[in-house]
């Protein structure tokens, strides 16, 4: 029997062991959706604090609770370490490790090369190595796949290597892992037909493509269409404003055709793993092909302007008031990228928070989702204060930036005097404080 035949057969059995690579928003979900159809999981991750709770049972990420984690740990069918020789007998491997950007908006390849080299120590015939990290196109034959065949593996016959893009929504209540199609392309068909087999046990929905570059394509594609229309909604409210106009208004009657029109809403900027850093690989990718991604890069120019814009409004609404932003009491409401998450990468948030600092304000936050956050310039920690009606009567204005379905806009209206409201939170509610809509 074949290396792939043998390997197709321990995945229809679910006697091939799975590991993951990274278990954070990406990995855990993916590690737990193939724990609960029945394979023996093995995760790896270099934080001794996120391997020894997973190790208890116990969840760090939202999306996955204590409750639906703690039963598979107990039974054995998912275990975490931080050293990849747990993964020499594993028969495939999903790689989900961050790929951030440097501050000169290249890709930052690091984890994907340092945790390839690692596999590659302990790679073995008959393996399927897949990378979920979203990069740039390419980065699964010039990247993985060289690390892999020095040991003289042949792709497609005795290892088999694979990319399939992460689309982890995190928060979204309505897809996960398992009604979320996943796009899946092979180095070779062999490789191609293996992944399918493989992913086709814990999503739903599986759709090849006809190669790893296309598949990483896809994901740039998806994340750039966002973050370009994004960019024109955040456009389109600055043009409003300067038109005396509500943008709200007009997205919401715009929205009522039936075709040819998806309604995206502005806001204090982009955040999260995804948005902000996808398009950038796309577009590096293209400089080093003497082409420029000429909408990437506005999109990205105006999408990062909008904390400043923000600093604007605030100015403005505190000088109506008779009030300087030095010296004035500010609270900012929340500091996570999204709604009802943990996670601050790239959240716009802080760069707010860091704006209104440098124009000397006495600027606290509030996220209950997020207890303290490490502002980057400064080097040093904000606590997120206590909530309070004493919090929002003191503040000589506050800030919406992150609407967290827990927080109850009514009183915040009804305990402050002024309001930025970057979200559209507040409408139609009525109360004493003053509003002013991004």
């Amino acid at each position: 029997m074949s290396i792939k035949q043998t390997l197709l057969d321990r995945i229809a059995s679910k006697t091939a062991v799975v590991g993951v690579v990274g278990l954070g928003y990406v990995g855990l979900p993916l590690a737990v959706e193939f724990a609960e159809v029945g394979f023996s999981v093995i995760g790896v991750d270099l934080s001794a604090s996120k391997v020894d709770m997973l190790n208890q049972g116990e969840s760090y990420i939202p999306d996955i609770p204590t409750a639906q984690l703690k039963p598979l740990v107990e039974s054995g069918r998912l275990r975490a370490s931080t050293d990849y020789a747990a993964l020499r007998a594993v028969d495939t491997i999903s790689i989900c490790v961050p790929t951030p950007l440097r501050k000169t908006k290249d890709p930052d390849m690091s984890f994907i090369i340092e945790s390839t080299d690692a596999i590659a120590e302990i790679a073995h015939e008959g393996m399927l190595v897949i990378l979920e990290s979203t990069t740039y196109p390419g980065t699964t034959e010039e990247v993985i796949l060289p690390r892999l065949i020095n040991n003289g593996f042949k792709v497609g016959e005795n290892v088999f290597v694979a990319f399939s893009p992460e689309r982890i929504d995190p928060g979204n209540k309505n897809f996960g892992v398992r009604n979320t199609p996943k796009v899946v392309g092979g180095v070779t068909p062999a490789c191609t037909e293996i992944v399918t087999a493989l992913y086709r046990h814990a999503v739903d929905n599986v759709i090849p493509v006809s190669s790893t570059t296309t598949a990483e394509m896809v994901k740039l594609l998806e994340n750039t269409f966002r973050a370009v229309n994004i960019g024109l909604v955040n456009e389109m409210a600055v043009m409003c404003d300067k038109l005396g106009i509500s943008v709200w208004e007009v997205i919401a009657a715009a929205s009522s055709k039936p075709f040819g029109f998806m309604p995206f809403y502005p806001g204090p900027g982009l955040g999260g793993h995804c948005i902000p850093v996808d398009p950038h690989y796309l577009s590096w990718k293209l400089k080093t092909l003497n082409y420029n991604a000429r909408f990437i890069e506005l999109a990205s120019e105006i999408n990062t302007s909008m904390p400043l814009y923000v600093l604007t409004k605030v100015t403005d609404a505190l000088n109506d008031e008779g009030k300087a932003v030095r010296g004035a009491r500010v609270v900012v409401l929340g500091v996570a990228y999204k709604r009802d998450v943990n996670d601050v990468r790239e959240s716009p948030a802080l760069d707010v928070l860091q704006l209104l600092r440098d124009k000397g304000a006495d600027v606290v936050y509030h996220d209950p989702y997020v207890p303290r956050v490490h502002m980057e310039v400064a080097g040093d920690y904000m606590e997120s204060a206590t909530y309070s009606d004493t919090l929002l009567e003191n503040a000589d204005c506050v800030v919406i930036i992150t609407d967290h379905t827990s927080y109850d806009w009514q009183h915040v209206l009804d305990h402050t005097r002024l309001v930025v409201d970057t979200r559209n939170s507040t409408p139609p509610l009525q109360g004493k404080a003053r509003r002013v809509i991004l």
